[in-house]
């Protein structure tokens, strides 16, 4: 199992099975995500972008051991992934998929595609 933090003011929460089935996702703060109970054995996983070190310091002080994981593109993974769970109604696809706002936060979705890339099944870049 893994659990993926993608780190910001908002924390998005990817609960990933070892093959990259997305099993649960929440968007939390950062307090909330040092007090999430996470499954004994996870591999914890943090995007190194902004924030990622309040957020590391978190996760160590409720005795977790993050891995840092480049998170660079992961904004624009999260929409393809976002978009690939949440297929567009038929006015939204006649638009261009880069303007299609998906409305919501993506966040988890993001801790999702940092899941993703540790498995070697995300975008490298």
């Amino acid at each position: 199992m893994i659990v993926a933090f993608d780190p910001g003011r908002d924390v998005g929460v990817a609960f990933v099975s070892d093959a990259g089935e997305l099993l649960r996702r929440e968007i939390v703060t950062v307090e909330e995500a040092a007090a999430l109970e996470l499954p004994a054995g996870a591999t914890v996983l943090v995007g190194d972008g902004t924030g990622s070190a309040a957020l590391v310091a978190a996760l160590k002080g409720a005795g977790h051991d993050p891995l840092l994981v480049p998170e660079t593109g992961t904004t624009l993974e999260a929409r393809r992934l976002y978009f690939r769970d949440n297929p567009p109604g038929l006015l939204a696809r006649l638009l261009p998929p880069g303007m299609r706002s998906p409305g919501r936060p993506l966040d988890d979705y993001a801790a999702y595609a940092i899941a993703l890339r540790y498995l070697g099944r995300g975008e490298a870049r």
